[in-house]
């Protein structure tokens, strides 16, 4: 019981920091563009997986070989997550922190919804969480004007949420072959270094101005925050806790991530939510949980 709750704060911690990062990724947007910003900090979120890598190969006392899979697995997630990563960055620029949070976590129903297409049979409960989610969507999203006030930077999200679950079903077909750590370092190497790379072209053709050094210094807590806590120590916490807590608990305390998103989005920006926009992110979130508890019916039929 001790272990358990102890996993349970590791990963209530880390839906915290995720959350709270989303506020990080857009005040950081003050000063450099949406791709430098990115790019910086997923090399730091690399840079501090390091130490933990270190760490768990000091454990083992044995050098392990150089993993041809790691390396492919690492590039792919490394590209999708750079494709994911950078369109979550420009839609925030544009849109809320709490309507990122929530159209974000949509990955979670469009996985399996994808699974179409690998021959994975969807369950009614699954189809009720999309039916569900895209209620949610439309009630968050659409203002009672009609769709064309749609804000533009919700169907950027929508379109991350999108490149985000392509993220994940390469992450499901190399994580069982390979080191979680290892891969998630490589990934997060592999999209900061494509970020920096297309970043002279991209941020000024979406109007931002090139980073100067004073820019990159003068927003060195959101890059740091973004990158150390929301890469390094989240992602490591994740692993320690759901060591010691049941995949169905863990699923949803990390779904908290939405509602950390929200919250911190009202105290630290001041946003706020109409009750529509509000009883969306219910409904949304309702669907969310349900999709991604492993122990469902759902999920269980999908393996």
């Amino acid at each position: 019981m001790k272990n358990q709750l102890k996993g349970n704060a590791f990963l209530m911690t880390t839906a915290i920091i995720w959350g709270t990062a989303f506020v990080a990724q857009k005040a950081g947007m003050e000063l450099i563009g949406p791709i430098a910003f990115n790019g910086v900090r997923t090399l730091v979120g690399a840079v501090a997986l390091i130490p933990v890598i270190l760490i768990m190969n000091k454990a083992k006392k044995e050098k392990e070989p150089i993993d041809k899979t790691l390396i492919i697995g690492g590039i792919l997630c490394g590209l999708a997550l750079c494709a994911a990563g950078n369109v979550q960055q420009i839609g925030l620029y544009y849109t809320s922190v709490s309507h990122t949070g929530f159209i974000t976590a949509l990955y979670v129903v469009m996985v399996p919804l994808m699974g179409i297409f690998l021959k994975k049979r969807v369950t009614p409960i699954m189809w009720a969480c999309v039916i569900a989610s895209a209620v949610g969507l439309y009630l968050l999203c659409i203002p009672p004007e009609g769709f064309g006030h749609v804000n533009g930077g919700d169907i950027i999200i929508l379109i991350c949420a999108f490149c985000f679950a392509v993220h994940i079903l390469i992450i499901d077909h190399f994580s069982p072959k390979v080191d979680g750590v290892k891969l998630s370092c490589i990934q997060f190497f592999v999209a900061g270094a494509v970020s920096l790379i297309i970043m002279p072209f991209a941020d000024p053709a979406l109007g931002f101005e090139l980073p100067t050094f004073g820019a990159l210094t003068g927003s060195w807590f959101t890059i740091l925050y973004a990158g150390i806590m929301s890469c390094g120590v989240a992602y490591t916490f994740q692993i320690i806790g759901q060591k010691y807590t049941d995949p169905a608990i863990a699923s949803m305390i990390l779904c908290l991530e939405s509602v950390f998103a929200l919250i911190a989005g009202m105290i630290i920006l001041g946003e706020m939510m109409s009750i529509r926009e509000i009883i969306g992110c219910v409904v949304m979130f309702a669907a969310i949980v349900v999709a991604n508890l492993p122990s469902s019916t759902a999920q269980k039929e999908l393996k």
